[in-house]
């Protein structure tokens, strides 16, 4: 063969495969493009793919959807979930919100000793110990059903004291009150009797003071204490000191007062 023929004849196998390349090409795009027609033509449309109702596709309110496919109602824990992960940029990437954390104790009103006090304190009984006892702020705590008036220092009990208290018509208050004034030599405006060592809680005549505290006796909603147990109280508080009041509410060793 010569060496024209043999160029020639090279030209023409690269011609054809070319030209079969492309047919080649074109053949599998047209079965590509049948294939996928035939394809979509067989898949489910998507009002097939996702079970809604003819209401929701007519625009209904979304409010309208609430069941899911297996009929039963949308869970609240559900509802939580979708609402905690609404707002998250990435799927799965919830964020867990960590518990808070418990409330640290102040040691300064935590119970660390209580008087050893045998029995009931009866009416006129008093009892006193501060010796030995660090500084600290005061607490005061008195409970209705018992009748006993506690004092704190600093989380110790330095004194207890049975006390008057109010009747049905004149009750002693419940709550947390700060003394609001110290008046030593008081005089009630109302009942016009002497009121000693008056610690006031509150300004429509609910206060601490001495009184003879005595078994059938009541006050007008103060809580009355002896005379030397209400002159060591008067001399050791200061305005803002709490005075809490409970019902049959118990507190012991370790206990927050406050």
């Amino acid at each position: 063969m010569s060496p024209m023929i043999k160029w020639i004849g090279g030209a023409t196998a690269a011609l054809v495969l070319v030209f079969g390349g492309a047919t080649l090409a074109s053949t599998m795009a047209e079965s590509d493009s049948a294939e996928a027609v035939e394809f979509a033509e067989a898949a489910p449309s998507l009002e097939n793919v996702i079970p809604v109702s003819e209401a929701a596709i007519n625009g209904a309110p979304a409010d309208a959807e609430m069941m899911p496919a297996d009929g039963e109602s949308t869970s609240e824990a559900t509802l939580q979930t979708a609402d905690m992960t609404s707002d998250s940029s990435t799927a799965g990437d919830t964020q867990i919100q960590p518990e808070p954390a418990a409330k640290k104790k102040d040691e300064n009103f935590v119970i660390k000793r209580v008087l050893p006090i045998d029995g009931p304190i009866k009416y006129g009984e008093w009892h006193w110990d501060d010796e030995g006892v660090p500084p600290g702020p005061i607490v005061m705590t008195v409970d209705l059903d018992a009748r006993v008036l506690s004092v704190f220092q600093g989380g110790y009990e330095i004194g207890a004291t049975a006390v008057l208290l109010g009747t049905q018509e004149h009750p002693t208050p419940l709550g947390v009150f700060p003394i609001l004034q110290k008046k030593k030599d008081n005089i009630s405006s109302i009942y016009n009797v002497p009121m000693p060592y008056t610690l006031r809680l509150t300004w429509d005549g609910i206060s601490i003071h001495a009184s003879e505290v005595e078994n059938g006796f009541a006050s007008h909603g103060c809580i009355g204490t002896p005379d030397p147990f209400a002159a060591k109280l008067f001399a050791l508080v200061k305005k803002g000191d709490k005075v809490i009041i409970t019902r049959g509410k118990r507190i012991g060793m370790g206990d927050q007062i406050l």
